[in-house]
């Protein structure tokens, strides 16, 4: 698949993932706000009645108060009782009262008259029409007896009202309020209105002085606070202000979006894997590219060997050239060479395979740094030489023992000075210097080139396995690209670490470190 086709599935599949959890976000939002705005309705709702259940409470506190005060104070200034009797035997009975109070007023004065006739002395249809008129006045005299008893009662809720508002709103805060009685109105408020969350009220005068804290007060949640003023009617400076808070109202509004969250998660999941496959498929892509040039550089390494011992096997089934002592002794060293080179190849290909399924066996041992690294610097200074260069050793190590396999760290300092050889500045000799030094940790081995430099974006790649900085079918520099992915290999299997420094066109620094074995 190309390049191009894999973007735009990516780019068109992230893109559809990114609106999808925008739209999951802007709805968990919408529905967040929503609660939000449904719980302060309810808070304020509960608040407002809690609220008005304190003035009803005060005003029915003072209504017995001075109904009871005043029905003692009240008498009948007037109560009397008259029967009137006629000559043809009908009696008339009437009731005369009236209610009045300490200072003299009167409220009210109603009689109740009746009118009884002997029925013996009356016809059958006069005696119905009598009864029917003795109820009519009777029912008269009752609503005369409601409306006077409504005038009374209507008189002392006035002076109930009166002494409400000229002696309750004078007493402090602390005396009007039943804060006890208040939390429970405020808790059965709130659960009438679907909200049962432990909470934290005050209560305080108009002007911020505070009367009331409860008992369990905290300041968690304090940041978003509900108020009510209390006793509204009052005047301003009288009222009191209740304010109340929540500390877990953030729990309790996001419980109605709890349900979102795992929808959320999941389309979260689905997003970084889909990133991951993408990650992988690049990836993947990418070490088919170097599996390619792998193949290609692979077999033209190997195309050498072959065909140089190829030659020297036909000049000797040739019987038309002559086979003196001198070329019979070149043909022999040719495929001699050639075999030990086509082996070394096979090998480092399998090594690295080994190391892959961590099948390898060392023989460690403890070496002298600086003498290991003056025996391969002796070793290379010829094909150096060769070059026109040469190599300068700095041996400052002064405890250098360490404590690894001798092969394959030989090997792990030729990989890095063959490395300086291959990638050389062909317009100036070959300097190599090799030092070593230590600290009280850390025994340290430098290698270091004046050849091409590695460019900072190549630089953290050339570890990896294949990677070569020259990519493609170019042979101008021979190798697999697996010389320093081996390096770094056995340096961390001997518990060291490796790193590069590196400037384009100014060379290249190699810089192991390994623990220290001290001597005892």
């Amino acid at each position: 698949m190309k390049k191009a086709t894999i973007w735009t599935i990516a780019i068109v599949m992230g893109l559809s993932f990114l609106v999808l959890l925008f739209m999951q976000l802007k709805y968990i939002e919408a529905m967040v706000q929503m609660k939000k705005e449904q719980f302060d309705e309810s808070v304020n709702k509960a608040l407002y009645q809690a609220s008005r259940n304190l003035e009803l409470n005060e005003t029915l506190k003072y209504l017995e108060r001075n109904v009871n005060a005043t029905g003692r104070m009240s008498s009948n200034t007037d109560s009397t009782d008259r029967i009137h009797d006629y000559s043809n035997g009908a009696a008339q009975h009437s009731h005369q009262s009236s209610v009045s109070v300490h200072n003299g007023k009167t409220y009210s004065t109603f009689e109740l008259k009746t009118m009884t006739i002997k029925p013996s002395t009356m016809p059958k249809a006069v005696i119905l029409h009598s009864d029917k008129n003795s109820i009519s006045e009777a029912t008269k005299s009752m609503r005369e007896i409601v409306k006077n008893r409504y005038i009374y009662q209507k008189a002392l809720l006035d002076e109930v009202v009166y002494s409400i508002l000229y002696t309750a709103s004078d007493k402090p805060l602390r005396e009007r309020i039943n804060f006890k009685m208040l939390d429970q109105d405020i808790r059965t408020e709130l659960m009438n209105n679907g909200i049962d969350l432990p909470y934290h009220f005050t209560v305080s005068t108009q002007d911020g002085r505070e009367v009331y804290r409860c008992p369990d007060y905290t300041e968690e949640g304090e940041d978003y606070t509900y108020s009510q003023a209390l006793f509204r009617n009052d005047p301003s400076n009288k009222m009191g202000v209740v304010k109340i808070h929540f500390p877990d109202m953030g729990s309790y509004i996001f419980s109605g979006v709890r349900f979102m969250i795992p929808s959320v998660v999941f389309t979260v999941v689905l997003l970084v894997t889909f990133i991951f496959t993408i990650v992988v498929i690049f990836r993947q892509k990418r070490y088919t590219e170097i599996k390619n040039d792998f193949i290609n550089n692979m077999t033209h390494e190997l195309k050498t060997p072959i065909s140089s011992i190829s030659l020297a096997a036909q000049m000797l089934n040739d019987e038309s050239v002559t086979k003196s002592p001198v070329m019979m002794k070149h043909l022999g060293g040719v495929i001699n060479d050639e075999s030990k080179r086509l082996r070394f190849l096979v090998e480092k290909v399998l090594q690295m395979s080994m190391f892959d399924r961590k099948k390898a066996i060392f023989k460690k041992k403890e070496l002298n740094l600086n003498e290991l690294v003056d025996n391969v610097a002796n070793t290379f200074t010829l094909r150096v030489e060769h070059t026109g260069g040469h190599i300068t050793t700095k041996l400052n190590a002064t405890e250098p023992t360490i404590y690894v396999d001798e092969m394959h760290f030989t090997n792990v300092i030729f990989n890095l000075l063959d490395n300086a050889v291959k990638y050389r500045d062909p317009d100036r000799p070959v300097e190599l210097l090799i030092s070593t030094w230590n600290d009280k940790e850390k025994l340290y081995l430098s290698v270091k080139d004046n050849g091409l430099g590695i460019k900072k974006e190549n630089l953290k790649k050339i570890f990896e396995k294949f990677y070569r900085v020259h990519t493609g079918n170019v042979h101008d520099v021979k190798g697999f690209g697996l010389g320093l992915a081996y390096v770094k290999k056995m340096v961390e299997l001997h518990k060291g670490e490796i790193h590069a420094e590196s400037e384009r066109g100014k060379g290249t620094n190699f810089i192991i470190s390994l623990p220290i074995i001290k001597n005892k």
